[in-house]
């Protein structure tokens, strides 16, 4: 009925233009019937009718609300028969204790300023302004106080939009008569978030640890002499990779100062060879007070993950380049993988592995087409010859090299064959998403020594993709998939059951024996998400 009335009145507008400006006047319109409102909302109590006018009759907190914490507000105190939540008192020193708690997750707990006093008799504004911080406090802690989308967006296969309110009620509303056990279970259970949060929450307290920064200079290789190594030795005893401080005479680079070296290296995703270079020595120059915020970072990333991280599947750690498979909630294997440069970097996303390209053929991808293989092409035909690249047209139709127009060539498609040089190796491990990536084999497999492992133009790169396959498949598929692989053609090979693939990225986390497992920050994503969290402090 409304959507008839408002073409009416649109029509009406539309004409009223030509009104001024026609030399005979329009027929009347005919006169519309007055359009129906709601009927009013009789209020059940005082606190509905405060919530239903909330701008007026609570100021300060209905003008500081967006329109989804009302909405969220309200469906709330409906759930409690619109009665004040607060009155009594009971409740409010464990939800004042949970809010302080807050610091332990990197969340400011001024942000939820709550009073310890009761509000009293006729007081709404005051049981509305608690639910309110209530509210706010245990969504930032389930699903993190930033929005993911803003910082690090993450695409999903499933579209389905989630119901948060529906979900955060079904924790908050039963939650009043045990503030305590409302905020454990807002609280992500991930071991990598509980892991890291416990070691935030020691740290914090702390004073801060000093160390003095390492120069720059050629490489230092193992058996060298260098003057910064007495810097190097202070350094790795400040942070505990030394148990003493070691000498240094000559200024010798030996022993077990090498392998403290290689012990902070593998700790930090670095290629853990002795060698100390330009990323070691950024790691190593890294301040303490910006190795504590990177903790509180991450633990907002965990919040971010916890809602897309599924019991069984794989976990893609970008920042680390390294793959984890999960069974039953916990990490059962892991390989290094090699990830997208920073100007080609790897998406995040959720997914399921739906199929495999077994002997896979290389289609160019256009980025590479046009940045890479284009300029080569111009120097030097027989690059194509070379690299086995085969010239097709839209349709797939083979071209000769020499027919095209390397400075125009239009349309067309590179294309390898499948072999031991193409650059997919034996297979592929197929997902859908728009962004054309996968996980792959690889015929470049020295690079996974390597670290940080950015090498690719976005794909995922896999160390041991054949373990992986061995995860993914039953026994008779595994063994069809192997009869497959010995034709040496390419064959497509759908899973019978698709595996969730997650692919995400962060910078720090605690593996189980309380160690600090850091990774450097390849796409410089660290410092907005600080800024961010800073900013809503």
């Amino acid at each position: 009925m409304f959507k008839k009335y408002a073409c009416y009145l649109s029509i009406c507008l539309l004409a009223a233009p030509f009104v001024a400006c026609a030399e005979e006047p329009l027929p009347g319109l005919p006169t519309l019937p007055p359009v129906p409102t709601e009927m009013p909302i009789e209020p059940q109590s005082p606190l509905q009718a405060a919530l239903i006018s909330l701008p007026q009759a609570c100021p300060t907190i209905g003008t500081s609300l967006n329109g989804p914490a009302l909405d969220q507000l309200r469906a709330f105190y409906q759930q409690q028969d619109w009665l004040p939540v607060w009155a009594d008192g009971g409740q409010l020193p464990a939800l004042h204790a949970q809010l302080q708690l807050l610091a332990d997750d990197g969340l400011n707990p001024k942000r939820y300023p709550v009073a310890l006093t009761a509000p009293q008799d006729g007081e709404l504004c005051a049981d509305i302004e608690i639910s309110r911080y209530y509210l706010q406090a245990l969504q930032d802690l389930h699903y993190g106080r930033l929005l993911q989308s803003h910082f690090e967006p993450l695409w999903h296969s499933d579209e389905t939009p989630r119901d948060r309110q529906a979900e955060l009620l079904a924790i908050a509303v039963p939650g009043v008569r045990n503030v305590p056990a409302a905020f454990d279970l807002a609280r992500p259970q991930l071991a990598q978030y509980q892991n890291l949060r416990h070691l935030y929450a020691a740290q914090r307290l702390k004073a801060l640890p000093q160390w003095t920064s390492v120069g720059n200079g050629p490489l230092l290789r193992p058996d060298m002499e260098d003057k910064r190594v007495p810097e190097l030795a202070r350094r790795l005893y400040s942070e505990g990779y030394l148990t003493s401080v070691v000498g240094t005479p000559d200024n010798a680079y030996h022993g077990v100062l090498v392998e403290a070296v290689k012990s902070f290296q593998a700790n930090h995703s670095l290629q853990a060879d002795g060698v100390v270079g330009p990323g070691t020595i950024a790691e190593l120059n890294i301040s303490p007070l910006t190795r504590r915020e990177q903790l509180r970072v991450n633990l907002e990333r965990f919040r971010w993950m916890a809602q897309d991280m599924e019991p069984d599947g794989l976990l893609v750690n970008v920042a680390a380049a390294e793959l984890t498979l999960y069974q039953g909630g916990l990490p059962v294997w892991q390989t290094r993988t090699q990830v997208g440069r920073a100007e080609r970097q790897t998406p995040l996303l959720k997914s399921r592995v739906t199929r495999l390209t077994l002997n896979p053929t290389w289609t160019v991808p256009p980025t590479i087409w046009k940045e890479d293989k284009l300029p080569e092409i111009r120097k030097d035909q027989t690059f194509l010859s070379r690299q086995n690249l085969q010239v097709l047209d839209a349709n797939g139709q083979p071209l000769a090299a020499a027919d095209i127009d390397w400075d125009n060539p239009g349309n067309i498609l590179l294309r390898q064959d499948a072999g031991p040089r193409n650059p997919l190796g034996q297979m592929v491990i197929r997902f859908p998403n728009p962004f054309s990536v996968y996980l792959h084999d690889t015929p470049s497999k020295a690079l996974f020594d390597k670290g940080p492992r950015a090498f690719s133009s976005g794909c995922v790169r896999v160390e041991h993709p054949m373990k992986l396959r061995d995860f993914l498949l039953s026994p008779a598929e595994k063994a069809r998939t192997d009869t497959l692989l010995a034709t040496g053609t390419t064959h497509e090979f759908r899973l019978s059951n698709p595996v969730p693939i997650l692919m995400t990225y962060w910078t720090a986390q605690v593996d189980g024996q309380g160690r600090v497992l850091y990774a450097p920050d390849i796409y410089s994503r660290d410092s907005a998400l600080l800024a961010g969290l800073d900013r809503a402090h």
